[in-house]
């Protein structure tokens, strides 16, 4: 069984990386933000008997479904107010960095020009758009392979889907973003 502070400290631990992937799926900062509280919610909730150990896959897969359910609703929403689409907004601002995942500068980082800086945090930019365009699954199953390194069986258990799929996924993931960062000039 999760102590209180086992359990807080994972979910400290996981906080930054699922709002992330909940923002590339969603694409809306404060759906993004409701999603990561509520899956962070149920996990407490539900799951804070459960031993240390299993608390990443269960969080995973929570968050997996709470982004599934925020699709569902967003999908019922548009179908029953579809002319009423003035109260949506188009905000397409996306203010996070991916720079700030870095965790501190290093020294060949310290020695690195500012026009350096600039190309890798625009290179950055680029490749996180591409994330973004993704397919849905593709992108969860990269996310959860890159981002969160979790090995296969881990993402097929939190994908809900079979070890092959993961693999066919992520494979076509990373040719997807091999071409179309290649077709920008950024890969040989």
């Amino acid at each position: 069984m999760a102590t209180e502070q086992e359990l807080s400290d994972f979910l400290k631990s996981v906080e930054k990386r699922s709002f992330k992937r909940a923002l590339y799926h969603v694409r809306d900062d404060e759906a993004a933000l409701d999603i990561v509280q509520d899956s962070m919610m149920k996990l407490a909730e539900h799951y804070g008997d459960k031993p240390a150990a299993e608390l990443p896959m269960l969080y995973q897969r929570i968050l997996s479904n709470t982004t599934l359910d925020w699709f569902r609703r967003q999908k019922t929403r548009k179908a029953l107010f579809s002319n009423m689409s003035d109260f949506e907004t188009a905000d397409g601002d996306n203010d996070f960095d991916l720079l700030e995942t870095f965790a501190g500068v290093s020294d060949s980082q310290r020695t690195e020009s500012a026009e350096d800086l600039t190309r890798r945090a625009q290179i950055l930019h680029v490749i996180e758009l591409q994330v973004q365009e993704l397919p849905g699954r593709q992108r969860e199953a990269f996310l959860m392979r890159y981002w969160e390194e979790m090995d296969v069986a881990e993402t097929a258990a939190a994908m809900g889907c079979s070890e092959g799929s993961v693999k066919t996924h992520c494979s076509r993931a990373v040719q997807a973003l091999a071409k179309a960062l290649r077709a920008k000039g950024i890969m040989p």
